[in-house]
C-alpha cells in the first residue's frame, strides 16, 4: 500500500502539519488506528509536560496542592481530600 504525504491541522495550535508517507507506514505497522491530532512541536511540548505537577489552590477548601495536569480555568480544581469526598457515592435511605 502506497501512502502520500497528507496535510493535517493540529488540534492544539491550529497550524497545518504534514503527516508524511513514512509516518503513515509507521502508524500502520504499529497498529495505530487514528492519525496524529497534534503537530510535532505540540506533541513534543505535551510529552515534556508528563510527570510534572502544577501548583494550585483547591476551589473547595483553599488548600495549596499540586495536580498532574495544567489547569485551564474552565473547571474547578480540587485537592485530593475534597475530590475524594465529592467522588464518594451517595447512600440511599
Amino acid at each position: 500500500m502506497d501512502f502520500d504525504d497528507k496535510p493535517l491541522q493540529c488540534s492544539d495550535c491550529g497550524e497545518t502539519f504534514t503527516f508524511t508517507a513514512g509516518e503513515q507506514e509507521f502508524y500502520r505497522d504499529k497498529g495505530f488506528k487514528n492519525e496524529p491530532k497534534r503537530c510535532p512541536n505540540c506533541r513534543k511540548e505535551r510529552k515534556s509536560m508528563r510527570g510534572r505537577d502544577f501548583p494550585v489552590t483547591c476551589e473547595e477548601c483553599g488548600k495549596e496542592t499540586t495536580v498532574p495536569f495544567k489547569p485551564t480555568g474552565s473547571k474547578p480544581v480540587l485537592c485530593r481530600d475534597c475530590f475524594d469526598t465529592k467522588k464518594q457515592p451517595k447512600t440511599a435511605y
